[in-house]
């Protein structure tokens, strides 16, 4: 994991005062890896990010725009920083009033002027007006605050065409540190300005006066004449001659005139022609230039001088500036066509879809761009989906490769989303227990549709936050922020925004919906209706994919719906994500458990029948690992992260896991059942073994030797008591500490089938071990044609016996052997089956003789003597009953037969009832 950045800090801004929207330069340290690192940017408290230039980590270029404060901080906010401080501040100036002639940022209407001396507009040429410079010496402006001389002349003005014109606010503002010299000269100037003016008037007459003094001779001459004369005869002959003369004169002049007046009216023409072109050729060249600047994508230029063309000439009644308008209207429309087309491709960055909207809303577009662009992009984003599903499918069935379709590679165009970085990020961190890194050979061993959920969210997760940014800027107007002019459209915005918010909540409802449908098309295609499984659906089911792999889909789903919810999107949209991921744990933890059954059905195979000192085979705890590895697989599926219902909150769900898991029980159960009674033919003896640690107590069972079936029914029976002490126990604490419903019932109905065939076990043990030994006592009895009515005095114990108690001591061997613990339980049934025979047999004696009577009571005595330790009340009443069929003893002297026959059996066969003596006591004890 990469070190954390510093936050930005700013330590210069050149310059550190000026105007509303003055280009300055911001130094600092930390201030953004790249352009799409920088997220934010305020300068006396307003936003100027969408003029920010990052040139490099250590300088932006922007813009000041309408501040609220007149001084404040330059603060910087970076994803990898956060949000920074600043050491410098920059201060907020007023704009000056700008006069018609001075230079300026922004273009000032000249044909429209407004005369603040007359309170109305004018249409007269810049040049009538007054110098900007009225005085004629150098403009020194001072650093007095403005607010001061405000205060110091209140209801005056320092601009010298109004009406409250204060020479000496003018002089302080303008002059204040220009010498008295230069003073002196300014009034010299304004003297000859005023003389200039006033001989101005004179200039007509003065260039005339010769003409006019000797047009006023003539006049004078032609009335004395008159006058002497007197008659109208002269009169009429004096005014035909001055007629005729001034005639032919005019007819001269016009002769000798014509020519140069001609020449002189096509000159002023031309003159006036040239003047006008000279003078409007911003408009006559507009067009071309707005074909250039669209070629360069200057839009911002065109912008511009369409504003400008628009202002001055957009209802001007001149034939000629309409026909040149007229073009530059042309053009401007096929902009906004190409605007707008560059709004609706896709892909395309939140920053160039502002852009372009801003442009078309600067051109005054019809309808609402922005609504289209955001129409445009939930149409794509659905579609990218949908492709997405249909390439994985092809792939799938073996007739296209993913590699080349060009809609699913969204690295190559489409900038990174922040969100989608972490959720990566985050995936990384908390992969699942299976999978150590994210390389090109795990999408290789990942189903197609595990691979296919993968790529879904991760575009889902790309693309989403930039259609949301992009619907909350067209929400609160920023997309028109950018100029202080376009509040109006920004109301507009707002307005359009509020009556298409429904509008919205469907897009994302419907883009929620294709993608939790899609997931549950490719993993849980029975949740789907009947007509959707062929939009969402389509994938070659199989096999259903395991508990791992449902588990790894299940986290990504969930960081997924970590990375929407961070985009404040309501809960209630997010909603349909959270019951997918409940059914998806769900179905997880049911497949896990199918899974584990099918797991623990195959561990007969696994079974080697090494017994330890306990006589246990290693099979209960294979059966009760497999089982904890399967509940701690569905730990992170079980635990409930953040907005996440109880997987057992369903009672369905709780019923369909409790019988899993008593099938689990039952299935492991029948496992030992099956190999307790394989047939002899089936038997493994590849694997069987004595564990070497243990000692030598095994009799007959060696590495080479097969076991007997008897032998495998005691083993059985081993582990089924295990089983019931430990095992279940265990495996019930591991499901109560996953939170498992039912377990009680889970436990009691898997004890009672464990009960059920343990008890079957042990009947056909006691079945093959004592049927045998039961079967020899009547022959025995009666070998030799022995008759208890007839019979001589006893001398011992009859061979019929000790072979019995043989036998009897065999089968104690062999469950020794196996298991210590057996050893009562099995001995006390075997004794019970041979007490009962023989009373049966004592009973069904008709009589006896004092020798017979004699007989039978010592070898029931031995019998009952030998095996004290092992009998139950049932054998107990067995040998009472045997005892009663017997005459009793009469005389001491056949009771001292009887005692010293006894004693003399036990010391004869000493040493092969010592298993029925010490050690045998010490386990009844136990």
């Amino acid at each position: 994991m990469s070190r954390a950045r510093q936050p930005p800090l700013v330590t210069g801004i050149s310059p550190n005062e000026g105007i509303s929207w003055t280009k300055v330069t911001i130094r600092g340290e930390n201030l953004g890896t790249g352009p799409t690192d920088l997220i934010g940017l305020t300068i006396c408290g307003h936003n100027c990010l969408l003029t920010a230039e990052w040139m490099s980590a250590s300088k932006i270029v922007c813009r000041v725009g309408q501040a609220k404060n007149d001084k404040g901080d330059i603060i910087v906010t970076t994803k990898s920083g956060g949000k920074g401080t600043s050491t410098v501040s920059f201060k907020l100036l007023k704009p000056e009033k700008i006069g018609i002639l001075d230079q300026s940022a922004v273009w000032v209407d000249e044909m429209n002027y407004y005369d603040m001396r007359t309170d109305r507009n004018k249409g007269i040429p810049p040049l009538s007006l007054r110098p900007a410079n009225p005085l004629g010496i150098e403009i020194d402006k001072g650093r007095f605050p403005q607010k001061d001389l405000e205060a110091l002349f209140p209801g005056m003005s320092a601009d010298f065409t109004s009406e409250n014109f204060s020479a000496a606010w003018y002089l302080i503002e303008n002059h204040s540190t220009t010498s008295f010299d230069q003073l002196k000269t300014a009034v010299v100037n304004l003297k000859k300005q005023a003389n200039k003016k006033n001989e101005g008037s004179l200039a007509y007459v003065k260039g005339g006066l010769s003409t006019f003094f000797e047009a006023q001779d003539a006049l004078s001459a032609i009335h004395q004449k008159l006058e002497a004369d007197g008659t109208e005869k002269v009169e009429g002959s004096m005014t035909q001659k001055l007629e005729n003369v001034l005639n032919r004169a005019s007819n001269t002049a016009d002769t000798l005139f014509q020519e140069v007046l001609g020449r002189k009216d096509k000159a002023d023409s031309t003159r006036n022609a040239l003047n006008v072109l000279q003078r409007f050729k911003f408009l006559f060249n507009l067009p071309l230039n707005i074909e250039r600047n669209i070629q360069k994508g200057d839009y911002d230029v065109v912008i511009n001088d369409y504003e400008k063309a628009k202002s001055l000439f957009g209802k001007t009644e001149v034939q000629v500036f309409k026909k040149y308008y007229a073009e530059v209207e042309t053009r401007i429309e096929a902009l906004r066509e190409l605007l707008l087309d560059k709004l609706l491709e896709t892909p395309s960055t939140l920053h160039d879809q502002k852009r372009y909207i801003r442009y078309l809303s600067d051109l005054h577009a019809p309808g609402d761009p922005a609504w289209q662009c955001i129409g445009a992009q939930h149409q794509w984003i659905l579609q990218l989906m949908h492709n997405c599903k249909e390439s994985y499918v092809k792939e799938q069935k073996g007739s296209n490769s993913l590699l080349h379709s060009p809609m699913i590679d969204l690295d190559s165009d489409v900038r990174p989303s922040p969100i989608g970085h972490l959720s990566q990020t985050a995936s990384l961190k908390r992969g699942s227990s299976f999978q150590s890194g994210r390389d090109d050979a795990w999408r290789y061993k990942a189903p197609q549709q595990v691979v296919f959920v993968e790529k879904l969210t991760k575009l889902v997760v790309s693309q989403l936050p930039n259609f949301w940014k992009l619907w909350i800027s067209y929400v609160n107007g920023s997309l028109f922020s950018e100029t202080a002019e376009k509040s109006g459209q920004m109301e507009r915005s707002k307005k359009n925004a509020r009556q298409r918010q429904n509008d919205f909540k469907k897009m994302i409802q419907e883009v929620m919906h294709s993608l939790v449908k899609l997931i549950r098309g490719a993993l849980l295609p029975f949740s789907l209706r009947e007509g959707e499984s062929r939009q969402y659906g389509g994938w070659e089911m199989k096999s259903e994919l395991s508990g791992q792999w449902l588990t790894h889909v299940i986290q990504t789903v969930r960081l997924s719906s970590e990375s929407l919810t961070a985009l404040e999107i309501p809960n209630d949209m997010l909603q349909i994500i959270q019951d997918l991921i409940l059914d998806l744990r769900v179905r997880c933890i049911i497949v896990t458990l199918q899974h584990t059954a099918e797991d623990i059905k195959r561990l007969a195979e696994k079974e080697d029948w090494v017994v330890d000192n306990e006589g246990l085979t290693s099979l209960p705890s294979q059966f009760e690992q497999c089982i904890i590895h399967s509940l701690q697989s569905l730990k992170t599926v079980l635990d409930c992260k953040p907005g996440e219902a109880s997987v057992f909150q369903q009672q369905k769900t709780q019923e369909d896991v409790c019988q899993l898991s008593i099938g689990i029980m039952q299935v492991f159960i029948d496992c030992l059942e099956q190999l307790s009674t394989k047939p002899d033919g089936d038997i493994d003896t590849a694997h069987l073994s004595v564990d070497v640690s243990s000692p030598d107590l095994f009799g007959s069972i060696h590495e080479d030797s097969s076991l007997s079936s008897e032998q495998r029914l005691l083993i059985a029976l081993s582990n089924c008591r295990y089983l019931e002490r430990h095992t279940f126990l265990n495996i019930a604490e591991h499901f109560e500490k996953h939170g498992f419903q039912g377990v009680e019932k889970i436990t009691q109905v898997s004890m009672e089938s464990l009960k059920e065939l343990d008890q079957r076990l042990f009947e056909m043990y006691i079945e093959f071990k004592a049927d045998p030994i039961v079967g020899s006592l009547e022959p025995g009895i009666y070998a030799g044609y022995f008759d208890w009515k007839d019979c001589l005095v006893p001398a011992g114990v009859r061979n019929y016996l000790k072979e019995a108690l043989v036998n009897i001591i065999a089968v104690h061997a062999e469950v020794f052997t196996i298991s210590k613990d057996l050893v009562p339980r099995v001995m006390s049934r075997v004794v019970e089956a041979v007490s009962e025979e023989l009373s049966r047999l004592m009973q069904c004696v008709s009589s006896f003789s004092k020798n017979g009577a004699l007989q039978a009571r010592l070898e029931i005595c031995a019998l009952r003597d030998t095996v004290a330790i092992y009998l139950t009340p049932e054998s107990n009443s067995s040998f009472k009953q045997a005892l009663e069929a017997l005459p009793q003893l009469s005389s001491g002297t056949d009771k001292k037969l009887l005692e010293e026959l006894l004693n003399k059996f036990k010391s004869s066969m000493h040493l092969q009832l010592t298993c029925f003596q010490a050690s045998s006591s010490a386990m009844m004890k136990t």
